[in-house]
């Protein structure tokens, strides 16, 4: 079994699967619990303390020794970046870091890259941004090197404005300085980012960020137009939507000026055409699609999905607005992928039951997507849910509870639809383009699943559902943050932007409100059954 790290404090207690190699540190970096640090994991400040409550781990290190007195080390006190669990481990922290809504992208999304600018004599700090609907990545590279330095996701805060894009635009299209308001909510949580980046793992904050070089955001077109203040008007215009977006920010010196970042190139990838933007052209640099077999399928699932079908030839690309429920967002019991999350659903747990498995194994607070997906289907294979997606018995108005003892384990007819909707757009939007590449399901030989699931998606339960084709598991690839490491592939080409238009060579854009036929595909898919 995979060793356990217990770490509580006075307001937190977490249970995560240890990861060979990684410290204490690392591993609740990717949490809400934090230990304080100003040294990137080297054990210089001393900051991060933590007590051995029991459990295994490896023998005091030198920077321990440095750092912490005789009475600390009887006691059981240690520097949390040096503290590699052996087997079970259980620790405490008397003073954790402050509540931060960042936390390090997990070490299981993260591609090892390579390359390199030695060239660099300056500036030699990149920073790799991707601007999500519902949360920002962020990640700092030492480009003279190659070195990742570090990483950060957080919520992005324009969703006090709905999780909805068109909800967005709307608000910002409304007055200038609504748009204002917007733009800036994202501008400050990238900075803010990268400031938790710098003050955690470099140890200092206004010098380093003089020295960064070159910023690169990819997102899709609305997520930049929002960012930029730039371009809204044709994204609410549906006859715009065949059309690229003119979304460049209007005065990158000013952003320089209030980020701190007097020497940064901010560059932002053309718009393809109206919602698909650079993030699909992120994941392409970092999947390889156009590389692959013809018949290459990727789908970047999220509030707004993007799919793109490779037939050797040419790429058709087309996007479809989701809608939030993969996100689980406007569900009733939705929540991110972070603590007391269901993100597994499991059969088992004695007469009939169901296990609900939590990230950090804490109390049920409600389903992130993935967890969504598994409950719909399950549902739906004991007869609880009919395909029609109603339910066969009506649960009544607080919905039909997983765990009979937890109501935020409950699901209710709205969020099926919300789920149905959005697997139905996503399923006749790949269908149009299979039959414009003139192939079958059967043909696909490789599927770059991208966004919102992470590899935490039940990949059967989303064929039985109807979300993914009924094609051999070993042709499905779970690329979880994909648009970060094609960010950070063409931050350290030293042509980012060229790069990423690479990706999107022999493109071929589908307006599928143009296309006959397509509300009837949507209807057909609207059923809770796998993919015909």
């Amino acid at each position: 079994m995979t060793p356990i790290l217990t770490a509580a404090s006075a307001a937190h207690c977490l249970r995560l699967p240890v990861v060979a190699g990684l410290s204490v540190r690392d591993l609740l970096d990717a949490t809400a619990l934090r230990v304080r640090a100003a040294c990137g994991g080297s054990g210089a400040c001393g900051a991060c303390l933590v007590r051995q409550i029991g459990g295994s781990a490896n023998p005091f290190t030198l920077a321990e020794y440095q750092k912490l007195t005789p009475e600390q080390r009887e006691a059981g006190v240690r520097l949390a970046c040096q503290v590699r669990p052996q087997g079970d481990l259980e620790v405490a922290l008397d003073d954790p870091a402050p509540p931060s809504p960042w936390r390090s992208v997990a070490a299981a999304d993260l591609v090892p890259l390579t390359g390199a600018l030695p060239e660099l004599h300056s500036h030699i700090y990149g920073v790799a941004v991707d601007l999500g609907t519902t949360h920002i990545r962020v990640a700092l590279w030492n480009r003279k090197q190659g070195q990742r330095i570090a990483t950060r996701v957080g919520p992005n805060p324009q969703g006090v404005f709905g999780a909805d894009l068109l909800n967005r635009l709307a608000a910002a299209h409304a007055t200038p300085q609504r748009a204002a308001e917007l733009a800036k909510l994202a501008r400050s949580a990238i900075v803010q980012a990268v400031r938790d980046i710098l003050a955690r793992d470099l140890g200092e904050v206004r010098p380093m960020l003089a020295q960064i070089g070159e910023l690169l955001v990819v997102g899709n077109s609305a997520m930049l137009a929002l960012l930029t203040g730039e371009g809204l008007a044709a994204l609410l215009d549906p006859d715009s939507w065949a059309e690229a977006v003119a979304y460049q920010p209007s005065d990158p010196e000013g952003w320089r000026s209030r980020w701190s970042m007097p020497h940064a190139k901010i560059l932002l990838p053309a718009s393809l055409f109206g919602f698909v933007g650079a993030d699909l052209l992120a994941n392409l640099l970092a999947t390889g699609l156009t590389q692959g077999p013809p018949g290459s399928l990727l789908l970047d699932v999220g509030t707004n999905t993007e799919i793109a079908l490779w037939d050797g030839r040419r790429l058709w690309v087309t996007s479809v607005p989701g809608g939030p429920a993969f996100e689980a967002v406007g569900i009733r019991h939705g929540m991110p992928a972070e603590a007391g999350a269901i993100y597994r659903v499991r059969a088992g747990g004695g007469q009939g039951g169901l296990q609900l498995e939590t990230i950090g194994e804490q109390p049920a607070r409600g389903f992130c997507g993935s967890g969504l997906i598994d409950a719909v289907a399950l549902l739906l294979e004991r007869g609880v849910l009919k395909r029609s997606g109603r339910f066969a018995q009506p649960p009544g108005p607080e919905g039909y509870r997983l765990d009979p003892e937890n109501p935020r384990s409950a699901l209710t007819g709205g969020d099926v639809d919300a789920l149905q909707r959005a697997k139905a757009a996503t399923a006749a939007a790949m269908a149009e383009l299979l039959q414009r590449a003139g192939l079958q399901w059967g043909e696909l030989r490789r599927l770059c699943l991208c966004g919102a699931f992470g590899h935490t998606l039940t990949i059967a339960h989303a064929q039985a559902l109807g979300l993914l084709p009924p094609i051999a598991r070993q042709r499905i690839e779970l690329r979880a943050d994909s648009s970060l490491t094609g960010c950070e592939m063409a931050l350290l080409s030293g042509e980012g932007l060229q790069r990423l238009a690479q990706a999107g060579e022999r493109l071929e854009a589908i307006n599928l409100a143009t296309c006959p036929g397509h509300e009837e595909r949507f209807i057909d898919h609207l059923l809770l059954r796998a993919i015909r």
